[in-house]
């Protein structure tokens, strides 16, 4: 059974807080039909995706997906995300504001998150000025 001080470890190691914004600066059709996208995950090699698992069970949320990996040297691997945007405020962010992350880089990220599914609870993401200011945002993520 996992324990909250082994998330964070885990977490600040290999997790990632993360979110695509449609660049509104770039004419070019893409495929992706949302404006923006958060999203929570961790990623690991494909011999400790039972710890995706467990994570999954922890949370009570999310999925496991596999993910094919064709550079060279490297394998393939497995990741616990959480996408959903109501389980994303109501089950991790108050997980990590209350187990607090370690790596400072991984702390930043996660603050600029937070920051940013606050502003797309406001639906700032739905005009252009908004979405701008989100891109600009998100990049200062790592």
């Amino acid at each position: 059974m996992l324990n909250p001080e082994y998330i964070v470890g885990l977490v600040d190691g290999e997790g990632s807080f993360t979110v695509y914004v449609c660049n509104p600066a770039k004419k070019k059709i893409v495929k992706r039909r949302v404006r923006i996208e958060p999203k929570f995950y961790v990623k690991l090699v494909e011999r400790d995706k039972k710890i995706l698992w467990e994570l999954k069970n922890f949370f009570g949320r999310g999925n496991v997906y596999f993910q094919k990996d064709k550079r060279k040297n490297h394998q393939n691997c497995y990741r616990y995300e959480v996408g959903n945007r109501n389980d994303l405020e109501k089950i991790i962010i108050p997980f990590f504001k209350k187990h607090r992350l370690q790596l400072p880089s991984r702390r930043r990220d996660f603050e600029i998150f937070c920051k940013i599914m606050k502003r797309i609870k406001k639906r700032e993401h739905l005009t252009k000025t908004g979405l701008e200011s989100l891109y600009q945002l998100k990049r200062k993520m790592h």
